[in-house]
């Protein structure tokens, strides 16, 4: 993957022919699958939530007592998955002629600074291609006092550029895979300079008001509606996460109905104002490991299944798990979400990744 000056792929041709949508089952086992998926996880709250041919299907439950706003009412911390707004978010941004993803995000960050020979570009970050580690060096040392409680927190925004542009990649940029937070969070930054725009504003202006999504916030808003996360031990409630100079890589809170209302975007893009990247990030863009098995968009990964593909992407925060994922040859869209820190042997995306892609 190279830089580019011509735009983003992801035309009406270049995603996937399997349709939009199967025959749904009955209310019935759609209902008694998700009770299934939730009494496997064991966690406080959890929501597992389906939407197969536009009819939702939504089951609550966990292993503390109901709260007194109704769990799929709540808004949950969804972590990394937030990287699938960041992706839709960039690929808008090129649909409307304002970027084409080739743009050196150190340029971006710095309009003055010399441009490197072979330098990282918008596209390289969203791809996790830019030789980037999965946090900076100097992330471990800052975050250590606060590991349990606000690690990201200790991290600002100026920190994170400034890391950027002293970091020297390992690998030539487009020519290795390795997931990254740095480069997402990188990623939000650069995509705020060039713009000119806050990213909270840039995400709501693209992202969350065209697509209806008022139940979507950046940061915690009100104890009573945002979900309290807990930790391994699922009795100890955690903080509110801070995703400090993170936000791109993982500060999406959402209610389970507003993440349904943005997968269903991606399952029928016709008539949506962000048709046309909603269609560019179903796109096939790079693939890697054993037999090159694992294929990427720019904002989900993407496996097959006997239909056709599915599209997913999990997250997690210190006290929280989330899983989103949807599947264009049976029309189905998958949420779920729970209140406990992931820990060793933990079911939940085994859980509802089997869901999905039994669908």
């Amino acid at each position: 993957m190279t830089g580019r000056s011509t735009p983003w792929p992801g035309g009406a041709d270049d995603i996937d022919r399997h349709g939009t949508g199967g025959t749904p089952g009955s209310d019935d086992t759609v209902r008694e699958r998700l009770e299934s998926a939730v009494h496997a996880v064991d966690a406080p709250d959890a929501v597992f939530a389906v939407s197969r041919a536009g009819r939702r299907t939504l089951y609550c439950g966990g292993t503390a007592p109901p709260p007194p706003v109704p769990r799929e009412d709540l808004r949950y911390e969804i972590g990394s998955a937030s990287k699938t707004f960041t992706g839709l978010l960039l690929a808008q941004l090129i649909q409307r002629g304002l970027l084409t993803g080739g743009e050196p995000a150190a340029a971006c960050l710095d309009p003055a600074r010399r441009t490197e020979p072979a330098p990282v570009t918008l596209a390289h970050l969203i791809t996790h291609t830019a030789g980037l580690p999965t946090l900076p060096a100097d992330f471990y040392v800052r975050a250590l006092p606060a590991w349990r409680t606000n690690p990201y927190g200790r991290y600002p925004a100026e920190r994170v550029t400034r890391a950027f542009l002293r970091h020297r990649p390992r690998h030539r940029p487009g020519t290795r895979w390795e997931y990254s937070n740095f480069g997402v969070a990188v990623l939000g930054h650069a995509l705020a300079a060039v713009t000119g725009t806050a990213w909270d504003e840039l995400l709501g202006a693209h992202i969350l008001r065209p697509l209806g999504l008022s139940g979507t916030a950046l940061r915690p808003e009100d104890p009573k509606t945002d979900a309290v996360g807990h930790g391994k031990d699922g009795r100890t409630r955690t903080a509110a996460f801070d995703a400090g100079g993170f936000p791109a890589a993982g500060a999406v809170r959402a209610t389970p109905h507003d993440l349904l209302t943005f997968l269903e975007a991606h399952l029928d893009p016709v008539g949506s104002p962000l048709a046309g990247a909603l269609r560019a990030v179903r796109t096939p863009l790079l693939r890697r490991g054993l037999g090159h098995r694992h294929t990427h968009t720019m904002a989900w990964f993407r496996h097959p299944t006997n239909g056709g593909p599915m599209y997913f992407h999990s997250g997690a925060t210190l006290g929280q798990q989330a899983f989103l994922g949807f599947r264009p040859d049976t029309g189905t869209a998958l949420v779920a979400l729970c209140t406990r820190r992931f820990r060793a042997r933990d079911s939940f995306v085994a859980t509802a990744y089997a869901l999905l892609a039994e669908e």
